[in-house]
């Protein structure tokens, strides 16, 4: 869903070109590198240790995306070695080619135990075909009959087509840690909702703050249930994440985030972010007064057309607003004899 931009302002009207970095504080690279869907690029950063750099996530394993990091490294990474890369969650986009900067660099995986644990079991397992468990939520979800007959003949996505081999061992981030990177202590704090136990890191000593996709500028972060957890509540998690980051936010803090571009104006982002979320609800909850499957209810959440590449995304979004308002009572769900789930406000 999309949000507001008034009171953020962007330091840097432009992003960094491909091979070029852009530094945003002293010893701090701002880089970009492709994506191949609708948000066509992720942000990655560098941090300078003297000898060394620490990398913030290392963006989906392609050819490009190689090619690209090798003219960094030689450019403006001046050819040091990275001897460490920090996953700030597990998402593809996020941890493709953390596996190729261990196996190049020897370089020193540092991400939380759920992100680890989760990009690692989904890298291995490979599908050619979707399970039918997945094949039971897309329907649960109401997925458009034309759109499941042509995924169930189609092999899914797997992580292991974007994402290199993820080695054994890794270094655990946990919430409250402290850690040195760039010549500044950073202090760790965990958010959820987008993903689970997604890393973000403010700088102790000055204004930073690597956020990751916990915290974006002008777009909401997905925020999906998928067949792995079917009942699960990511709204929730979202909506507490959000509130417990206000009373660390301050407004001159420089957010580096994992899309779009750095920003200031925290504090009102994040009230942003959770006015959004209870006016979607909102919007849902009066939707619902007549009965509706996940998918039926785009319109009042996003407000626009949904097309075929942005489907899933939406479905899995639509499906969790629609469990947050059932865990909340605010619902109920009946099953519908094609396996879909049809949501109805409950008054109170």
């Amino acid at each position: 869903m999309d949000g507001g931009t008034s009171g953020i302002r962007y330091p840097w009207p432009d992003p960094p070109e491909e091979g070029a970095a852009t530094e945003v504080a002293p010893g701090v690279l701002w880089m970009r590198l492709p994506l191949p869907m609708a948000l066509d690029h992720v942000n990655v950063y560098a941090l300078d240790d003297g000898d060394s750099w620490t990398l913030i996530d290392a963006g989906m394993a392609s050819n490009r995306s190689r090619r690209i990091w090798q003219r960094l490294l030689d450019g403006p990474l001046a050819g040091k070695p990275v001897r460490r890369m920090v996953m700030t969650h597990h998402h593809p986009d996020h941890v493709g080619l953390a596996g190729w900067f261990k196996a190049e660099q020897g370089a020193e995986i540092w991400t939380t135990r759920t992100a680890w644990l989760m990009a690692r079991m989904l890298t291995l397992d490979e599908q050619h075909a979707p399970t039918e468990q997945t094949l039971d939520f897309w329907r649960a979800c109401g997925m458009d009959p034309e759109i499941l007959a042509r995924r169930t003949a189609e092999r899914p996505f797997n992580f292991a087509d974007v994402v290199a081999p993820l080695p054994l061992g890794f270094h655990r981030l946990k919430e409250g840690d402290e850690v040195t990177m760039g010549g500044r202590r950073w202090d760790v704090h965990l958010g959820n909702g987008h993903a689970p136990a997604h890393a973000t890191f403010w700088s102790r000593d000055d204004n930073l703050v690597i956020a990751g996709d916990q915290i974006l500028p002008s777009i909401s972060s997905n925020i999906g249930v998928y067949a792995t957890e079917p009942e699960a509540d990511p709204v929730s998690d979202w909506l507490e994440s959000c509130e417990r980051f206000l009373p660390l936010a301050r407004e001159d803090h420089l957010v580096l985030g994992g899309h779009k571009l750095p920003f200031t104006g925290l504090p009102m982002r994040l009230h942003q972010l959770i006015d959004n979320h209870h006016g979607a609800l909102r919007r849902l909850s009066e939707y619902l007064a007549e009965p509706h499957t996940a998918t039926e209810c785009f319109p009042p959440l996003f407000k626009r057309r949904i097309g075929e590449g942005e489907y899933g995304l939406a479905m899995v979004e639509a499906m969790a607003h629609c469990l947050h308002l059932w865990h909340e009572g605010r619902a109920s769900r009946v099953v519908r004899e094609d396996g879909a789930w049809v949501w109805q406000s409950v008054s109170k």
